[in-house]
């Protein structure tokens, strides 16, 4: 009897190995994927990229708007510190800036992968490349305490979001 258990656990043991080891080899043919993006789909894209950039050319705005009264304010700061020590609440002020310069780049640099990443939104890509790095160089000349340079270059990058901007109608 013992034998007889052996043997049919063996058989069984056997033929599910078998089993396992041998799969179907059909291939199944799925009907290939198509972008069949209707019309008001991609018109609702392009809205949506059209207010981001909107969006940063109001910010940029307000920003260069109040950008020259800090500067000047910052500027009379360290003119009026006659012994050359500098104020701790004006370095924190310029710190500030410097971080208000810095968050800019980097929107503008999210706001260049969202176009290159979104089909609809990458033939408008070629006019937008090259916003963040004209943020960066105005994060830079910001870090090296040219406030007024550094706002003039984000000027040119509202102009270039304007051109694009125009060019998305």
């Amino acid at each position: 009897m013992r034998k007889a258990t052996s043997s049919i656990c063996l058989v069984l043991l056997l033929s599910s190995a078998a089993l396992a080891q041998t799969r179907s080899r059909s291939t199944t043919k799925h009907p290939a994927k198509t972008s069949t993006t209707s019309p008001a789909a991609v018109a609702a894209v392009k809205t949506e990229g059209a207010t981001r950039i909107a969006t940063q050319i109001k910010s940029l705005s307000t920003f260069l708007y109040l950008l020259g009264g800090v500067v000047r304010g910052i500027e009379a700061i360290d003119v009026a510190s006659k012994d050359g020590q500098q104020s701790p609440t004006n370095e924190k002020n310029k710190a500030q800036l410097r971080s208000s310069f810095s968050d800019f780049r980097v929107g503008l640099d999210a706001l260049e992968v969202h176009f290159r990443t979104t089909p609809e939104l990458q033939p408008f890509y070629a006019k937008l490349v090259g916003t963040a790095s004209g943020a960066a160089d105005a994060e830079a000349q910001a870090k090296a305490g040219q406030f007024n340079q550094a706002g003039k270059t984000l000027l040119g990058v509202i102009g270039r979001l304007a051109d694009l901007l125009a060019a998305m109608r």
